[in-house]
């Protein structure tokens, strides 16, 4: 089938990287992988970081002319080759889709979403617009996935009766992931490059340095190993931001053991995630992380919290330790196990890597995304209007 896909919140196509691009490049790869003919069908960002109401309503305004130009560029193209179905991507209060509810209902095909978040506290607040906005494109949905677990209650209700609510698991490609472990440097290599002890255990992080809850994260990271100093190991802090100066205030006393590796490209973060010992988190508020499921791929056991859906894709004890979100007593007290206990670290990493080419991997995503796309189309009531 031809889709149409579109992301509110960030392009796929945009250079900086970002989880959420990550993502989103992952549907449009399962979905071609399944044999569908993918394409991204608009760039309109509808994300508001502020709370700005003017903001919302010049979006608003501006979807009017994107919706009508998306259109005539569909009808303009031969039948076989316009889309069956729309699909939109993280649709939530702060990027809501405008125009995806609209062209289904003037093509007549159906509308499907993946990862919408409902937040009821957020009506009458400074995203009210973002928040009705949002609420109408669950409610116009056929179809909605599930990426986060935590979404789901409040979604699902507000789906109409014959829609369906279908559950992704967080997946990556691990054909990929492997192919570029390989060419990846060496541990040696990358003690050399960035002047770490290669017999001392390597800690890890990846996450942008933005305000927010990433900073509140690498606050709660340095604080949890300031209290480990009489443990060796070093810290290497993959990312960068607009926070990026701030994190490292937040870092000073652990100058000596910490790494600062930048932005890198995918194949160096890998190379980094696999020859690194822990992948260290405390995942504030976080949806899932790409990065740690990335981390357990390569073999790297996860310490972080239960924030999100970070449970669904870390096992406690089996492929890293979780602790309660916002202790850092408690989440330094993992770290210090897993610090002290080698056989331990590859046991959990050994898990790790098995689960996620189990649970985890492209085919069995596409597969699933497959199998409720063709139930959409065998069902939806804008395929008999067409």
């Amino acid at each position: 089938m031809n889709i149409a896909f579109y992301a509110p919140m960030k392009s796929p196509r945009h250079p900086v990287p970002s989880g959420d691009r990550h993502i989103a490049r992952l549907l449009i790869q399962a979905m071609q992988y399944a044999g569908h003919d993918t394409w991204l069908a608009s760039r309109l960002r509808s994300w508001d970081g502020a709370g700005c109401g003017a903001f919302q309503h010049r979006v608003r305004d501006v979807a009017d002319g994107v919706v009508r130009r998306v259109v005539r560029h569909i009808e303009r193209r031969p039948a076989t080759a316009r889309p069956d179905l729309w699909f939109t991507y993280h649709v939530y209060h702060k990027a809501p889709d405008w125009i995806g509810p609209r062209i289904s209902a003037r093509l007549g095909i159906p509308y499907v979403i993946a990862e919408a978040s409902y937040a009821p506290k957020q009506e009458r607040g400074p995203w009210d617009l973002g928040h009705r906005q949002t609420e109408n494109a669950i409610r116009s949905a056929e179809a909605a996935f599930a990426l986060n677990p935590a979404d789901i209650p409040a979604v699902t209700p507000l789906l109409s009766p014959n829609a369906s609510m279908a559950t992704i698991d967080p997946f990556v490609d691990v054909t990929s992931i492997d192919a570029q472990r390989q060419r990846a440097d060496s541990r040696a290599a990358l003690a050399e490059l960035h002047n770490l002890d290669s017999d001392q255990p390597w800690l890890v992080a990846v996450a942008m340095m933005r305000y927010g809850d990433k900073l509140a994260s690498y606050r709660s990271l340095a604080q949890a190993l300031s209290t480990l100093l009489e443990l060796d190991w070093q810290v290497l802090l993959v990312g960068d931001g607009p926070a990026r100066d701030t994190v490292e205030h937040a870092f000073e006393p652990l100058a000596e053991r910490t790494r600062w590796i930048g932005q890198q490209p995918s194949a160096a973060v890998l190379g980094l995630l696999d020859n690194a010992d822990i992948f260290v988190w405390p995942a504030i508020n976080e949806a899932y992380g790409m990065a740690i499921l990335e981390a357990q791929a390569c073999g790297t056991p996860v310490v972080a919290a239960r924030a999100g859906g970070v449970e669904s894709i870390v096992v406690d004890d089996e492929t890293g330790l979780l602790v309660e979100q916002g202790d850092v007593a408690a989440f330094a007290s993992a770290v210090r196990l897993l610090l002290t206990d080698a056989p331990m670290r590859i046991r959990l990493g050994a898990n790790a890597h098995s689960k996620v080419r189990r649970q985890h991997n492209l085919a069995d995503a596409a597969a699933q995304i497959d199998r409720t796309l063709q139930a959409v189309l065998k069902t939806s009531p804008s395929e008999s209007r067409r």
